[in-house]
């Protein structure tokens, strides 16, 4: 019968399987595979292999997850300049006299990279450095043909609007930010008579679940996925070599939604709270307690949240 290797005969004195992690390719150098799964590489080979050529274009699961992740240990600017480097590189025919139209197959698909990139982490492109990489390398695709250059066109200007309604979005949230205490100031010197609660404002909890939802979506729809890596990193206090992350974090977007959460919990607990009667505030409970579950079919799980922890 067929008997397994014992256990230790797998790995050797270093603890290292041999047969486990092995590349998948013999011109994969650099790269570690399992199942035809990438587990790991170097870093300049995992950047070799985001970059397209004539018969080959990543994954677009790989491609998310390396933009992602390579900001751990290299700035997006310094990634971008190495792929515009690799980039051109594959563009230069080795052979003076081989086909063009061989060395045209590579440009639609350095274009699609540069559109994922720059539709997946738009908040990238802030850099100067960024933009000018990509309008750099933008500029030799679209010298070949008229389609490239119209479709280069279309990429800017989708990038530059996401970057002007981001710009926008800051503005409301900075004005937002420094008149809350004027406005909290102005309702402590109103007499309690004239205030409104939340049920003279809005009695429906189904109409007020929805717009809930609506400014959840619109916090929720300006945090990108980047500010989730940069917000949980943390630096070694005994590392004193220059990291990625020693710059001001870039996690504006998500703490805005964190203080959004945070407000609406103040909110319910308030509007509880400021009745005097007993009834009034049993009567405050069970709205809200309406509006919570309306939330709940919604799908709007954050504002649920929110109400259950005010």
């Amino acid at each position: 019968m067929p008997q397994t290797p014992p256990f230790s005969a797998m790995f050797d004195s270093s603890g290292y399987n041999r047969n486990l992690y092995q590349a998948a390719e013999a011109g994969c150098a650099g790269l570690c595979y399992h199942d035809n799964n990438l587990l790991s590489g170097s870093l300049e080979a995992l950047i070799q292999h985001l970059v397209p050529n004539v018969d080959y274009y990543p994954d677009r699961t790989y491609i998310f997850t390396f933009l992602l992740s390579s900001r751990l240990f290299v700035h997006p600017y310094e990634l971008m300049a190495k792929v515009c480097h690799l980039c051109v590189e594959h563009q230069r025919p080795s052979d003076p006299s081989s086909d063009k139209n061989q060395i045209r197959k590579i440009a639609p698909k350095i274009l699609q990279l540069l559109t994922e990139w720059t539709e997946t982490f738009p908040y990238d492109f802030r850099d100067e450095r960024m933009m000018r990489n990509l309008k750099d390398l933008a500029h030799r695709i679209a010298s070949g043909e008229e389609t490239y250059r119209k479709n280069v066109q279309q990429m800017i200007q989708g990038l530059v609007r996401k970057l002007a309604t981001l710009s926008q979005y800051e503005e409301v949230l900075a004005k937002i930010s420094s008149t809350s205490t004027d406005r909290l100031t102005v309702l402590k010197t109103k007499p309690q008579s004239i205030q409104r609660d939340i049920i003279t404002v809005c009695s429906d909890p189904y109409t007020l679940a929805q717009q809930l939802t609506h400014i959840e979506l619109e916090r929720l729809n300006y945090i990108g996925p980047e500010e989730f890596v940069q917000a949980f990193v943390q630096k070694d206090p005994l590392d004193n070599d220059k990291s990625c992350y020693s710059e001001r974090k870039k996690t504006r977007n998500l703490e805005a939604y964190v203080e959004w959460f945070n407000r609406l919990s103040y909110l319910v607990a308030t509007e509880i709270c400021m009745p005097v009667k007993k009834k009034h505030r049993a009567r405050m409970i069970e709205y809200f307690i309406d509006v919570a579950r309306e939330c709940f079919n919604i799908g709007n799980f954050n504002s649920l949240m929110a109400i259950i922890s005010g």
